[in-house]
């Protein structure tokens, strides 16, 4: 997917990307274990998640050398957050149609609302449980990457901390704000080393460096 044509409302995968990184899951490799998506797509996603200053690269201090990873910026986290409360509500209309039995309205909502499916499964708004009994009522059969969050080896517990304790990167410090392995203050953001195509360069409307209290 183009960094430069998506809409990132409506792309499911960069959100589980987003949510991925505030879980701590700070590298390619291992979001793309997590998401079940492919590396090269992470590497797009993470690179449009950068331009949009939704995640930048941080620097820890290690015991012998500095690591980089990926941290969350502070609008990151709150658009995240929108979105799932979008999803929390979509899922309590489908939970309803199925607790009611009402099998039309629930295709419909599952219409509507099936590309978001992996979303919600991996950010455990949607039980595994709940989702499997859903569409079994419904006869439908499960897509491949549904099938992977469904089975016993889906990636979602092992992505690390709730998004609660993430790593959000502090925007008016420029350092990174309690990551899920409780540093405080040892990262600093890298804004020399980033490598998104034009981050460094791009001017940003409504971003004037001291934060994003206005979204």
């Amino acid at each position: 997917m183009s960094g430069s044509n998506y809409d990132l409302n409506e792309s499911p995968n960069h959100f589980m990307v987003l949510d991925a990184i505030t879980r701590g899951v700070d590298n390619i490799d291992k979001i793309a274990k997590a998401t079940k998506l492919p590396k090269e797509e992470v590497e797009t996603i993470v690179n449009d998640l950068m331009v949009q200053r939704l995640v930048v690269k941080v620097e820890k201090k290690g015991i012998f050398k500095k690591k980089r990873s990926l941290g969350v910026t502070e609008i990151g986290l709150k658009l995240l957050n929108a979105k799932k409360l979008e999803l929390e509500e979509k899922r309590e209309q489908m939970r309803q149609s199925f607790d009611n039995g009402n099998g039309t309205q629930l295709q419909s909502y599952m219409d509507a609302n099936r590309m978001w499916i992996p979303m919600m499964l991996f950010s455990g708004i949607m039980d595994v449980l709940f989702f499997t009994s859903m569409m079994s009522f419904m006869g439908m059969g499960l897509n491949p990457i549904e099938s992977a969050f469904t089975s016993g080896d889906s990636g979602v517990h092992d992505a690390g901390t709730n998004s609660a304790d993430a790593q959000q990167v502090d925007d008016h410090s420029g350092s990174a704000d309690g990551g899920t392995d409780g540093g405080s203050g040892d990262s600093n953001v890298d804004g020399s080393g980033m490598d998104s195509g034009g981050f460094d360069n791009t001017n940003f409307d409504g971003f004037d460096g001291g934060g994003f209290d206005s979204f």
